[in-house]
């Protein structure tokens, strides 16, 4: 498992939507990058800034924020605490 240090985050993206709500569904070419997902781990923080997010918790975050990282099948982004713009 990845441990992030000082103010990262590690998130598992929730997956792009395959279907409108409509029924229609939507190509591989048209998804748009999700912007909603699970912290799965956090580090322990800034000496001056304390963790606010915590493991479990569902967050939104900025569209191009972080770095996307593989381990074995699964996608997963690492990301600041100020990138993520709230708690679900």
């Amino acid at each position: 498992m990845i441990k992030p240090l000082a103010d990262r985050v590690v998130i598992e993206p929730k997956e792009a939507e395959t279907r409108t709500a409509s029924g229609i569904y939507i190509p591989d070419t048209a998804k748009e990058k999700p912007q909603q997902g699970k912290v799965v781990a956090a580090g322990p923080g800034k000496k001056d800034e304390a963790m606010e997010v915590k493991v479990g918790d569902e967050v939104l975050y900025g569209k191009y924020a972080g770095t996307e990282v593989t381990l074995g099948e699964k996608k997963y982004l690492i990301v600041k605490q100020s990138d993520i713009l709230a708690i679900i």
